[in-house]
């Protein structure tokens, strides 16, 4: 709530809309501006659209982009509340064993965030995956041997405060040919480069595209009042795509190579997620030394 507060007190009230989603998007015939319609019929003329509706985008599909893939791993998310203060220091700590991994990371000192991700099963496609007790009991099983303070960790949390997804991400050669851009039309975060959460980059990946498409669209909007509003626009998404590409090229594949080093699935597949780390990215902190410049 405080992050939507932030972005939209500086926005006139009528101009933010809350708890709706596009459906459908065109360009209006006559003006080539975006029509946005949302979910409960409205309908917006749009100057120009930014898709930031995630890894099953709307807008990702009208600009041509191809459907996210499904990977053969899924995570859990979950909040563990402590009455009394927990025994974790304020350290990330993680596990791995067999096909499970699980990630701990104290909040507060009462607090503590925590991920696990193992092997898909068809239950976890299933309405199953909405169902709390599914999810602590799957997770339970997953990290049979862990530290006994890990499984209390997990049993002990809140079911509200337990999540269930299936990950899918887009494929790292998709990203280098695809077009990001329909005329006035542009995505950005997940609906650009949705990734696995191996090397925990899709965040800030996304804070990276809001800058340098915000600083494009600055210069170029500052040329506007000598006419050609759509063309300055299109041309600022384009400098926006060239140089976000290579970038978030190379943060798909790292991730890609990172699963399938953790696939155990397949032996074939773990020793090219291995060899690719190795070659490619003989650094695998390199993805941390990188600028994307000033607004």
């Amino acid at each position: 709530m405080e992050l939507m507060k932030a972005l939209t007190e500086e926005l006139p009230v009528e101009s933010v809309y809350l708890g709706c989603r596009a459906v459908s998007i065109v360009l209006d015939p006559l003006t080539s501006n975006p029509l946005l319609q949302l979910h409960d019929g409205t309908l917006i003329k749009a100057k120009i659209v930014i898709g930031c509706d995630g890894v099953n985008s709307i807008i990702s599909k009208f600009v041509g982009v191809n459907s996210p893939k499904l990977f053969s791993r899924c995570a859990t998310r979950g909040f563990t509340y402590y009455e009394g203060a927990h025994s974790f220091g304020d350290k990330f700590r993680f596990y791995s064993s067999n096909d499970v991994t699980l990630g701990q990371l104290p909040v507060t000192d009462k607090l503590v965030y925590w991920f696990l991700t193992r092997v898909l099963t068809s239950q976890d496609l299933s309405d199953a995956r909405k169902d709390p007790t599914y999810i602590t009991k799957a997770s339970l099983e997953a990290i049979k041997g862990f530290p006994e303070e890990i499984v209390e960790l997990v049993k002990n949390t809140e079911p509200k405060a337990l999540y269930l997804t299936e990950l899918r991400y887009r494929a790292p050669w998709d990203l280098v040919l695809a077009k990001f851009r329909k005329g006035t039309v542009v995505v950005a975060g997940d609906a650009m480069h949705a990734m696995c959460p191996f090397i925990s980059q899709g965040g800030g990946a996304s804070l990276e595209d809001a800058v340098v498409l915000a600083r494009c669209l600055s210069e170029k909007l500052k040329q506007a009042t000598e006419g050609g509003g759509n063309r300055l626009v299109e041309e600022a998404l384009d400098e926006y795509v060239r140089e976000r590409r290579m970038r978030v090229f190379w943060l798909s594949l790292q991730t890609y190579f990172v699963g399938l080093a953790q696939d155990n699935t397949s032996k074939v597949k773990k020793a090219l997620g291995i060899a690719g780390l190795i070659l490619v990215f003989g650094d695998q902190r390199s993805h941390t030394d990188y600028d994307c410049g000033r607004l």
